[in-house]
């Protein structure tokens, strides 16, 4: 794969790290964007735990690029956001352990049916804050796109990494198809300002399915993305049902995971979601 630098969640093949390392292996990656570890969220693990991870991925040549943290996946009225910022100083303390430059996070869930407008002040303050936790620590704070926050399209977006200049942002073309966001307008709107990808695709109709098989335009947007210097992508395959991923989601809301696309099991949906990046690649 060139220079490319190819991570992925790697959780999605299987929820122990043993095996995430195996899957990572056989399909030549380069290493994780870590979020479940041995069937616990990253956010829930100790110091001791994340020592245990770093030994076995320096043992096999892999690294962590970033901390696929739920951090900012916080409703912005009636959670405790204080004790969310004690939660981000630990993730800073994992991301120090096992090496990892990048923590991937949001702004904030909205109330369901509510005018973002009427909370941009608070989310604004709140991610100043966030970035005010990490300041000094070497780490950089990543802002991706999802459906249900702050910045699930992209003029919001924009306005987050004008607004908190430190953040960085990670692009996903399969969040932005779930909010009805063409990908290609949000790209031209973003793409000074996004550190990495999320290498995702999705139908219109909401269904993910493998890279440049759905409505994203992943392989143009990978292409555009590598001619401005852009080495660094993480495979997110969300083709079939894995441990945790009630848990990346809003209350009510149900992921169409694989769309026509049928696999006969996750070790296989996980590989075929690296070949479909792969075989961007070549055209790139």
């Amino acid at each position: 794969m060139n220079d490319y630098r190819i991570y992925a969640f790697a959780d999605e093949a299987n929820p122990m790290v043993d095996q995430q390392i195996e899957a990572m292996l056989r399909n030549g990656l380069q290493g994780l964007e870590i979020r479940g570890v041995d069937g616990t969220n990253i956010v829930g693990i100790t110091e001791d735990k994340a020592r245990e991870v770093r030994r076995k991925l320096d043992d096999h040549g892999l690294s962590v690029w970033s901390i696929g943290s739920p951090i900012g996946k916080i409703y912005i009225q009636g959670d405790d956001f204080e004790k969310h910022l004690d939660q981000l100083k630990h993730v800073v303390d994992l991301a120090h352990i096992l090496g990892a430059e990048n923590i991937r996070m949001f702004s904030f869930y909205m109330p369901e049916g509510g005018d973002p407008a009427q909370y941009r002040n608070c989310v604004l303050d709140r991610l100043h804050r966030m970035v005010e936790t990490v300041r000094g620590s070497g780490v950089a704070l990543c802002h991706e796109n999802e459906k249900g926050i702050y910045g699930d399209i992209a003029v919001r977006c924009a306005e987050i990494l004008r607004e908190v200049p430190e953040l960085e942002g990670v692009f996903d073309p399969a969040n932005f198809i779930q909010v009805g966001q063409k990908t290609l307008e949000a790209w031209e709107l973003l793409r000074d300002r996004i550190k990495y990808m999320h290498i995702k695709d999705a139908v219109w109709d909401g269904s993910v399915v493998p890279a440049g098989k759905g409505d994203g335009h992943v392989p143009e947007i990978v292409r555009a993305y590598i001619a401005k210097g852009g080495r660094d992508m993480t495979v997110e395959p969300h083709l079939m049902t894995f441990g945790g991923l009630k848990a990346l989601e809003r209350e009510g809301q149900k992921s169409q995971l694989g769309g026509v696309y049928v696999f006969e099991n996750a070790d296989v949906a996980f590989d075929a979601a690296c070949q479909a990046l792969r075989e961007i690649l070549e055209t790139a």
